[in-house]
């Protein structure tokens, strides 16, 4: 996998402004899954970085880069718990919720819309897009927004302008550590 594909799909989360990224990566083995993204788990974990595959599916692996730190403020948040509750999540902990969203992914083909939950979404947006089918949002950047539209605006702009420094630095020759902030 390239530092390229990581820094153009997880620049917000490793300059730590998001919980997590996901992107689909095609591997040549298993083998070479594995040895990948232990290497990446060895060269980010100091930094508060995890990556996990997610699910396998038509050829492709989903990759979810993320801070468990983060996740696990995000997921005592009292609605996303009550949400993750309600869709049958255990709670009891991050990889526990973490193995139930694995569960869902693999036994349907379509995403969970609790997903978001696991990417930093605020928890009234995954509940707004769910409650109204997708429908009726106030805006539209990373995700559908029901909520407070302007902070979720500064906040897709932080992440753009984020993504494009981080895009620019990887082509001056900055390894993927260099531009990972501690958190």
């Amino acid at each position: 996998m390239s530092e390229e594909i990581l820094v153009r799909h997880c620049a917000p989360t490793l300059m730590g402004l998001k919980t997590g990224n996901m992107f689909s990566c095609r591997f040549e083995t298993k083998e070479d899954e594995r040895r990948s993204l232990t290497e990446l788990n060895r060269r980010l974990g100091s930094k508060g970085i995890r990556v996990i595959p997610l699910r396998h599916h038509n050829g492709s692996t989903l990759v979810y880069l993320y801070r468990p730190s983060r996740l696990r403020n995000d997921l005592s948040n009292k609605q996303a718990m009550e949400m993750l509750r309600e869709m049958g999540y255990r709670q009891e902990g991050v990889n526990i919720c973490l193995a139930g969203l694995m569960k869902k992914l693999r036994e349907n083909e379509d995403f969970p819309h609790e997903i978001g939950l696991f990417l930093g979404y605020p928890p009234e947006d995954v509940c707004g897009f769910i409650r109204n089918k997708g429908s009726g949002c106030k805006c539209v950047g990373c995700w559908k927004v029901y909520g407070d539209a302007d902070k979720a605006q500064r906040t897709f702009d932080k992440y753009r302008k984020c993504t494009e420094i981080c895009c620019t630095l990887a082509a001056k020759g900055y390894s993927i550590e260099r531009m990972t902030v501690s958190c």
